[in-house]
C-alpha cells in the first residue's frame, strides 16, 4: 500500500512539472525607446495588455510623497478621448476588465478582453499616457478616494501596518523603502496641481515603460497596433535615478509600535536583505517557507500547535528592486511573554543556521514553489504581470523561465549559510507591535 502511494506521488509531481512550461515570448523596442513583450497563447479568446512604469514611491521627493500610488487612481479618470468616468464604462460595455497596482519601484496598469478587443485595449492604453485628465476636479476627487483607501487598508485594519509596509520606516534608515508605499496624505494635501503634472510629465514616457500582450492574438497584426498607437508617442530623456545606499546594520534595534485595532500583542523580526534579482534572495524565500509556510512548517508547529505560545506565525520576503524586506512574525496568544516567543524563533533560527535542513524538508519547498509557479502562469493576466516585472525590475524578460530552475538548484549547504549571513541579531530590528491600549 505504502509502494502505491509513493507510485501515486511520484505521477503527481510528473504531472506537475509537466504543466510547468516554458512561458514564450517576443520583444522588441519602438523608436521612442518603449519596450514591447509579446506572449502568444491561443488556449482561451482572452487578451491581457498591460503597460508597467518605472516608477515607484521610492522616486518621489521628500515633502511630495504619495504621488506615484495617487497615480494609480488619477489616470483612470479619464483623458481627452474618454469622458471622465467613462474608462470603467466603456470596459464593462465591452466584457473587459482592469486594474493597477503600485510599489515602491513600479506602478502597472492592465486590462483583460475577449480576444477581439486587442485594439481596444491599445488605444485606451495610449489614451492613458497621452491624453490622461489631470486637473484640479481630478486631483480633488481622487485625493479623497485615496484617504479613504488609506483608512481602510491601515488606519482601521489589524495590523495594517505590517501588512502594507508602514513599520519599514524602523528598518531603512536612509532608502526610501523606509517610507510609507501610499505617502503621508498631509504631502498630497499640501501639493499644488502644477506639482501633479510635473510628476507625470518626468516619469511617464515611452522609455521609462514596458508594454506586454499576452493571450489569444496575431503577432502581425499587433505589432501593427502597436505601431500605430504607440509610435508616434514623442520620447522625452529619462530622469536621473540616484540610488541611495542603506548602511548595514550591525547593532540589533527594538522598537515599538501600536494599534488601535488590535487585541492580541504582534512581534516581528525585520530584515533588510538583497534584491529579488539576487539568488540570495531565492533562498531566503526558501527558508520562509520552511519557517512558517503551512501548518507544517517549523515555526507554526512549535508556536501554534505545541507551546500553545502564538495564534499565528509567519515569514515572509517583499521582494523589492534594490533591497528586499524579510519579516518573521507571530500574533502572541494571551498571556504569552515577548521575550520567551523571541527565544523561541531564535531557536529555529539556529537550528537553520547550524544544522542541515533533511532532504524531505527540501523536497517539500521544491514542491511548494512549483505549485506556486504554476498558478501564477495559469492565465495571460498572471503572465503578463511577470513578464513586465522580469523585464523592468530584474533587467532580464527570461527571469520567468528560470526561478524554479533557480529554487531547484539551491542546496542545503546553501540554505544554512544564507541564513548565517542574513538571519543574524545584530542585523535586525525587533517591532514589538502592540494594542494602542498598552501605550503608557
Amino acid at each position: 500500500m505504502k509502494k502505491r502511494i509513493v507510485t501515486l506521488f511520484t505521477v503527481f509531481l510528473v504531472a506537475i512539472s509537466s504543466t510547468a512550461q516554458k512561458v514564450d515570448f517576443e520583444e522588441y523596442d519602438l523608436k521612442n525607446g518603449l519596450h514591447v513583450i509579446l506572449h502568444q497563447d491561443d488556449s482561451a479568446p482572452v487578451i491581457t495588455v498591460g503597460i508597467m512604469y518605472h516608477v515607484g514611491a521610492k522616486d518621489e521627493e521628500n515633502g511630495k510623497t504619495g504621488m506615484a500610488h495617487f497615480y494609480e487612481h488619477l489616470l483612470f479618470t479619464g483623458t481627452k478621448n474618454i469622458d471622465r468616468g467613462e474608462w470603467d464604462v466603456i470596459q464593462s460595455k465591452r466584457g473587459g476588465t482592469g486594474n493597477a497596482n503600485t510599489d515602491w519601484d513600479r506602478t502597472y496598469y492592465y486590462q483583460t478582453y475577449p480576444s477581439n478587443e486587442l485594439k481596444l485595449a491599445l488605444w485606451m492604453e495610449s489614451e492613458r499616457l497621452l491624453h490622461p485628465i489631470i486637473d484640479q476636479k481630478a486631483v480633488n476627487t481622487q485625493n479623497e478616494v485615496v484617504k479613504e483607501e488609506k483608512r481602510q487598508r491601515m488606519d482601521n485594519a489589524p495590523y495594517g501596518k505590517v501588512i502594507y509596509g508602514d513599520v519599514y520606516n524602523h528598518l531603512f534608515d536612509k532608502h526610501n523603502y523606509g517610507r510609507p508605499m501610499i505617502g503621508y496624505i498631509k504631502d498630497l494635501d499640501a501639493a499644488k496641481l502644477e506639482e501633479f503634472q510635473d510628476f507625470y510629465n518626468k516619469w511617464y514616457m515611452p522609455s521609462n515603460a514596458v508594454l506586454v500582450i499576452a493571450g489569444d492574438f496575431e503577432k502581425s497584426d499587433a505589432k501593427k497596433m502597436v505601431e500605430d498607437y504607440f509610435g508616434s508617442i514623442p520620447n522625452k530623456s529619462k530622469p536621473e535615478r540616484i540610488k541611495i545606499i542603506e548602511p548595514e546594520r550591525t547593532t540589533e534595534k527594538r522598537v515599538k509600535e501600536y494599534d488601535p485595532n488590535i487585541q492580541l500583542p504582534l512581534i516581528g523580526m525585520g530584515y533588510k536583505t538583497p534584491s529579488f534579482k539576487e539568488r540570495d534572495a531565492k533562498v531566503l524565500d526558501v527558508i520562509s517557507t520552511i519557517l512558517s509556510d503551512g501548518k507544517s512548517s517549523r515555526l507554526y508547529k512549535k508556536l501554534v500547535d505545541d507551546k500553545k505560545m502564538a495564534l499565528q506565525a509567519f515569514s515572509f520576503s517583499r521582494p523589492l528592486e534594490d533591497y528586499s524586506v524579510y519579516l518573521i512574525g507571530s500574533i502572541l496568544a494571551q498571556g504569552t511573554n515577548n521575550d520567551d516567543l523571541i527565544k523561541e524563533v531564535d531557536e529555529e533560527i539556529l537550528k537553520l543556521q547550524t544544522e542541515l535542513i533533511s532532504d524531505e524538508d527540501l523536497q517539500k519547498v521544491r514542491n511548494k514553489f512549483e505549485n506556486q509557479y504554476v498558478a501564477s502562469n495559469a492565465s495571460v493576466t498572471g503572465i503578463a504581470s511577470s513578464l513586465a516585472r522580469y523585464y523592468l525590475l530584474g533587467g532580464d524578460t527570461n527571469m520567468i523561465n528560470k526561478e524554479l530552475e533557480i529554487i531547484n538548484s539551491i542546496t542545503k549547504e546553501e540554505v544554512r549559510e544564507v541564513a548565517k549571513k542574513y538571519l543574524t541579531k545584530e542585523r535586525r530590528v525587533i517591532i514589538d507591535y502592540l494594542p494602542e491600549s498598552q501605550k503608557k
